[in-house]
């Protein structure tokens, strides 16, 4: 399989990292970011959550040199200033594809599909694996949806499979990202206008909206909320359901959902956020905060919103191709 990244920012590297290290059929063919090269090369070899690259990086005739691999190295705003014939599917990791005039731009340099690393209204559709890839046909423009919407999906599409859901609320204890500044300075919202290393920040979530689209028949029937919080790396959903058939045995249960799905895992640990860093889940079920009570269901799990998402995204690379 052959790909080109476009954005090599937090997913596009972290993704990077992964098919480097357990990937060797996957081609890098290109790779394009507005980026000064130079800059790019330095964030590869030197990464503040997943430590420095076991080896050297460096930049030859406009091309990345990592792991024996030769990738060539772009600067193009525009992605049809590039000839991608022969690859199979450019990774969309600018956080920009929001628009079809960009979300097709890699369709006209020539590649034969688009995966775009976060929700876009330009896709043909929104995938999430293990709660709507049945779903997934030929469509050439596909979005992966956010991490949180990663996380929580599997969880309800298995939830109400087994038990069924009558209503349920979300949060997401998230953890800081490039949208938040670090010292205050004025946005849109005003509580994300703060500092997002100093304080924890209520905000909203684009996975309520996202769940509706991906698991219709559940639409209207999970709110969700976030509260951004004074972490670098690792961030947790912590979910309550009201069951119509509530199982007797609620641990019990949610290890039989987690054995059913390559995307959710477990732990019986008393574990905190570092923990679960690099972790490839969708989801880690904390099964010690598992709260029963009647009907209702409170559950906690972890997910390592940059490593586990681009796991996903390679693993929807491949079903696409």
């Amino acid at each position: 399989m052959r790909i080109a990244i476009n954005g090599l920012g937090r997913i596009g590297r972290t993704m990077l990292r992964q098919i480097l290290t357990s990937h060797p059929d996957i081609v890098v063919s290109h790779i394009n970011d507005i980026a000064d090269p130079v800059t790019l090369a330095y964030l590869m070899q030197y990464d503040s959550v997943f430590g420095p690259w076991p080896g050297e990086v460096t930049l030859s005739d406009g091309a990345l040199h990592i792991a024996g691999r030769i990738i060539p190295l772009s600067r193009h705003a525009d992605l049809t200033a590039l000839d991608l014939t022969g690859c199979d599917l450019v990774l969309e990791c600018t956080g920009h594809a929001d628009t079809r005039d960009v979300a097709t731009r890699g369709l006209t340099a020539g590649a034969r599909r688009v995966l775009i690393s976060g929700p876009s209204e330009a896709a043909e559709i929104t995938i999430v694996l293990g709660a709507n890839d049945v779903e997934l046909r030929d469509e050439s423009i596909v979005s992966n949806a956010s991490c949180t919407t990663n996380a929580l999906a599997p969880l309800l599409a298995a939830l109400d499979a087994r038990h069924g859901i009558k209503t349920g609320h979300m949060t997401t204890i998230h953890c800081y990202t490039g949208s938040q500044p670090m010292v205050d300075t004025p946005r849109g919202d005003p509580a994300r206008s703060r500092a997002g290393a100093v304080s924890m920040v209520p905000t909203t979530t684009s996975a309520t909206k996202l769940i509706d689209r991906i698991l219709p028949h559940l639409a209207g029937r999970v709110t969700g909320a976030a509260v951004r919080v004074p972490s670098i790396s690792v961030s947790a959903i912590d979910l309550t359901c009201t069951l119509h058939n509530p199982p007797a045995d609620a641990v019990k249960a949610l290890q039989t959902i987690a054995d059913a799905s390559p995307y959710i895992g477990t732990t019986n640990q008393p574990l905190v956020s570092i923990d679960l860093r690099a972790r490839p889940e969708s989801l880690i079920l904390a099964l010690p905060e598992t709260i029963p009570n009647g009907p209702q269901l409170r559950l906690f799990g972890w997910y390592d919103n940059e490593w586990g998402f681009s796991a996903r995204m390679i693993d929807m690379a491949r079903r696409m191709t």
